[in-house]
C-alpha cells in the first residue's frame, strides 16, 4: 500500500523555486509576507516571499498599526473595514433590499411585477414628498420616529418623547443594547426640529 505524504505542518507554506527576498539568503522563499500594510489603489498590498527563519523574524516585529493615527486605528478595527463603498447593497434607510417572497406568488412574473409596483409606489411617494418640500433625509427621519412624512410638530415631539423613554438605558435597567436606536431617534428629531 502506497503511503500518502503528510502535508506540511507549517501553515502558509507554498513550495516555490524562487529564493528568499532577503538579500544573501540561500533558502527558498516559501512564505508570503506583506511589503507594507496599506492596500494599494488596485487592491491588496504587495507581497514578498521569505524563508521560514525570515518570516518568523518578520512576524515577531510586524505591527499592522505602525504609523497610523488613533482615528485610523479605530476605523481599521471596524467590523466593516475594507467593505465601505458605494456598491453596498443597503438602502439609504439602512435595511437590506430584500427580494420578493416567491412562495407568495403563483407565477414568478407576478413576483417581478410586485417588485416593480413597489418601486413605482416609492417613486410616487418621493415625488409627492418633493412637491411638499420634504427631503429624503426628512422622510427617513419621520420613519425613524415612526411617523408619516409631514407629521405636525406636536406629533414629532410626542413621538420623540415616547421613543426616548423606550430606548434610554435608564428606563431599561442600564441595558445599552438600544443605544444606537436612541441615537438615531435623537438625530431624527434634531433634523426635523431644525428643518421646520
Amino acid at each position: 500500500m502506497a503511503r500518502i505524504p503528510h502535508p506540511s505542518r507549517l501553515h502558509g507554506r507554498v513550495p516555490r523555486d524562487e529564493p528568499c527576498a532577503v538579500p544573501g539568503c540561500p533558502h527558498g522563499g516559501e512564505f508570503r509576507a506583506p511589503s507594507g500594510h496599506r492596500p494599494s489603489q488596485d487592491g491588496p498590498p504587495a507581497y514578498r516571499w521569505l524563508c521560514l527563519d525570515h518570516v518568523r523574524e518578520f512576524n515577531a516585529r510586524y505591527d499592522y498599526f505602525a504609523g497610523m493615527s488613533a482615528d485610523q486605528i479605530y476605523a481599521a478595527q471596524s467590523p466593516t473595514h475594507g467593505w465601505e463603498s458605494e456598491s453596498r447593497a443597503f438602502r439609504a434607510a439602512g435595511s437590506a433590499d430584500l427580494p420578493p417572497r416567491w412562495a407568495d406568488f403563483k407565477d414568478p412574473i407576478d413576483a417581478l411585477g410586485a417588485r416593480f409596483r413597489q418601486r413605482m409606489d416609492e417613486a410616487k411617494r418621493e415625488a409627492q414628498d418633493r412637491a411638499r418640500g420634504i427631503s429624503p433625509d426628512q422622510r427617513r427621519a419621520f420613519a425613524t420616529l415612526e411617523l408619516e412624512a409631514g407629521a405636525s410638530r406636536r406629533d414629532i415631539r410626542s413621538a420623540y418623547s415616547r421613543l426616548v423613554r423606550r430606548f434610554h438605558p435608564d428606563r431599561n435597567g442600564g441595558d445599552r443594547r438600544h443605544e444606537a436606536r436612541l441615537q438615531a431617534v435623537i438625530a431624527a428629531y434634531t433634523l426635523l426640529k431644525d428643518s421646520g
